[in-house]
C-alpha cells in the first residue's frame, strides 16, 4: 500500500489513528555510503536510470522501493543479499539519482524503464524481484509482462490493486480522508520546495522526515538533498496521482503465478496504532483486511509462503531487515538450477 502519508504528518495520520516512523533500525555510521551517490547511470532514451549492483551469482535480485522513495531504502538488505548472489537496486524516474521523466511512474512505465535499463546495462535474467508497497505492485506487473525472466518474487507489504478501496471500506472512509490530507500536504511540500525549505522547520521535518539515523552521514545528505528539491516533489506527486492508473494496469494483468516461488511478508505492527493506547476497532479491522489481502496474494502461487514479521511496520526492510534477507534467501533456495 502506498504510505507516503506515514512520513508526512502525525496530525493527518491520526485521522486513522496513529503514525509510524519511516525507519528505526540502527546501523553502522557508513552503512549507506555506497547508496549516497549515483552508481551506474543507464541511458534509456535521452534520460538516465540509476542502478547499483554488487555480488555475483546465477540469479540477480532486483529491488523496487515504496512510493516516493529511492532504492536506498534497501541499504540494510542489498549488501547482505549480494553475499549470496548478484543484487541490484534502482531508482525510479525522478527518485534518488535517476533523471525525471515526462511521464509519471505508473507501474507499466516503471516496468518498461526497468526492463530497458537492465537490458542496456547487460544485467541478464533470471531475476528474483523484491518490492515494498508500490514497488510490490511494480514487480508483480513486471512478472506478468516478462514471466520467462522472473524466477522468484518477494512482496514486502506489497500493494494490491484493490487494497486502497478495501481498506477504505473497513476503516469507514478514514483511509481516503487520510490520503486526501496527505495529498494536500504534499502539494504544500512541493510549493515550499520551489521556495526553499528552512532546515529544522516544521514543514521541513514533516515533508522529509528529517535526519534518518540509520542512513549515516553521506546518505542522509543525499536523501535530504533529494527530498528538498522541486524535481523530486514533481515526480513524487505525479507518481501518487497515477495510483489509480497503476491499479488498473495491475488489475488487468492479474492472474495466478503458477508455481513461481513467492514470499509474502506482512507487518506485525500497525502503522496506524497510537503507541501506548488501546488498539481501536477500526485499526483492528484495517489490520485484519491487510492480512487477508496478503493471504490472497500468497494464494496466487502453488509455491508460496506468507509470513507476519513481528516488530515491523509497513517498511519491513527498515524495521526488521533480517526478515527480508531470510525471505529472499528462502526464495533463492527454491529456484531450480
Amino acid at each position: 500500500m502506498p504510505r507516503f502519508a506515514l512520513r508526512l504528518s502525525v496530525t493527518v495520520i491520526a485521522a486513522v489513528c496513529g503514525a509510524s516512523s519511516f525507519a528505526q533500525a540502527p546501523s553502522a555510521v557508513d552503512a549507506g555510503l555506497a547508496f549516497s551517490h549515483p552508481n551506474q547511470l543507464v541511458d534509456i532514451g535521452g534520460r538516465r536510470l540509476n542502478l547499483y549492483c554488487s555480488g555475483s551469482g546465477a540469479n540477480t535480485v532486483i529491488f523496487d522501493a515504496p512510493s516516493g522513495m529511492g532504492g536506498w531504502v534497501w541499504h540494510n538488505v542489498q549488501p547482505e543479499v549480494a553475499k549470496q548472489t548478484r543484487a541490484c537496486i534502482f531508482d525510479r524516474a525522478g527518485m534518488g539519482f535517476s533523471d525525471p521523466s515526462p511521464r509519471p511512474n505508473t507501474s507499466a512505465n516503471v516496468v518498461e524503464d526497468l526492463h530497458a535499463a537492465l537490458g542496456k546495462a547487460g544485467i541478464a535474467p533470471p531475476y528474483v524481484l523484491v518490492g515494498n508497497s508500490l514497488g510490490g505492485a511494480n514487480v508483480q506487473l513486471f512478472t506478468y509482462r516478462y514471466p520467462d525472466e522472473v524466477k522468484g518474487l518477494v512482496l514486502v507489504e506489497g500493494h494490491h490493486e484493490d487494497e486502497m478501496d478495501r481498506i477504505n471500506v473497513v476503516s469507514k472512509g478514514k483511509f481516503k480522508e487520510m490520503m486526501a490530507g496527505s495529498l494536500e500536504y504534499a502539494n504544500a511540500c512541493e510549493a515550499q520546495a520551489k521556495k526553499g525549505f528552512v532546515p529544522g522547520s516544521e514543514l521541513f521535518t514533516n515533508c522529509t522526515g528529517g535526519v534518518q539515523p540509520q542512513f549515516g552521514r553521506a546518505l542522509n545528505a543525499a536523501y535530504l538533498a533529494s527530498l528538498t528539491s522541486p524535481a523530486y516533489w514533481r515526480a513524487r506527486n505525479a507518481e501518487e496521482d497515477a495510483f489509480e492508473v497503476s491499479n488498473a494496469q495491475l488489475r488487468a494483468a492479474r492472474k495466478p503465478f503458477g508455481d513461481l516461488p513467492l514470499m509474502v511478508l506482512t507487518r506485525g505492527v500497525s502503522p496506524y496504532a497510537i503507541p501506548g493506547k488501546p488498539q481501536s476497532e477500526l485499526n483492528k479491522a484495517t489490520e485484519k483486511e491487510n492480512y487477508a489481502i496478503h493471504q490472497e496474494m500468497a494464494a496466487l502461487s502453488t509455491r508460496s509462503t506468507h509470513r507476519v514479521v513481528p516488530g515491523a511496520g509497513h517498511i519491513i526492510q527498515a524495521d526488521q531487515p533480517q526478515a527480508v534477507i531470510k525471505a529472499i534467501a528462502d526464495v533463492l533456495a527454491q529456484i531450480k538450477p
